[in-house]
């Protein structure tokens, strides 16, 4: 990589730091950090392109509805940061197509054609299960006001987008709803072998969680 891209990375990573200061949802800065690197791992695994999939992980949640009250606005902002920095257009486009099609959406999502793009969604739901998905779900839960736990409620099926995003749920509803599907969704071989070890660690988490809960350990 040249050092003119190398100095495009470190703007955007100062950028986007700048912007998600305070943040404290689960998508912080540090968040952009791990999925930035799990994203050069699996690339360099897969032999994809480091500079387009680096740049599209450190950008792929700053236009995301859960974090901009105008997620159009905030697409465009990115869109100018990006044409700031005289990318050629199809790298340009390539990074933006990335930012606007990876993420969950209650697992409905159209399939993703670039393999850069499947690379950074599996870096992005990588940090959405083991040690840290389990902490990042808690702390989701907490920034929602949302019980740990309610074992009157269940798990819902068939989710549309709306439903999944402001519905009444809890935090061990979304393992159901979300994490513990996310093992099956991966995209690259290499995502599919991290996945499978932070997958186990969820289900020895719920196993214990529910015998602690019942009084049992």
């Amino acid at each position: 990589m040249n050092d003119i891209r190398k100095s495009i990375l470190s703007q955007t990573e100062e950028w986007v730091k700048a912007k998600l200061a305070g943040e404290a949802s689960g998508h912080d800065w540090w968040h952009i950090v791990r999925v930035t690197n799990t994203t050069k791992t699996i690339a360099q695994a897969e032999g994809a392109d480091l500079f387009i999939c680096q740049m599209a992980a450190l950008l792929h949640d700053m236009a995301d509805e859960k974090l901009n009250v105008d997620p159009q606005a905030a697409d465009q902002e990115v869109a100018d940061f990006l044409q700031s920095k005289d990318l050629p257009a199809e790298e340009l486009a390539e990074i933006l197509d990335i930012t606007r099609h990876i993420s969950f959406k209650a697992g409905k999502g159209e399939e993703l054609q670039s393999h850069s793009a499947r690379i950074v969604q599996d870096a992005d739901r990588l940090d959405a299960i083991g040690a840290i998905g389990i902490a990042r779900c808690m702390a989701y839960s907490g920034h929602k006001d949302r019980l740990i736990h309610d074992p009157n409620m269940k798990p819902r099926e068939n989710l549309t987008q709306e439903e999944y995003r402001n519905g009444q749920d809890t935090a061990i509803m979304h393992f159901y709803e979300k994490l513990l599907l996310l093992k099956d969704r991966m995209n690259t071989d290499y995502g599919r072998q991290l996945a499978q070890q932070r997958h186990d660690f969820l289900e020895t988490y719920l196993d214990q969680f529910y015998a602690e809960w019942d009084g049992l350990r």
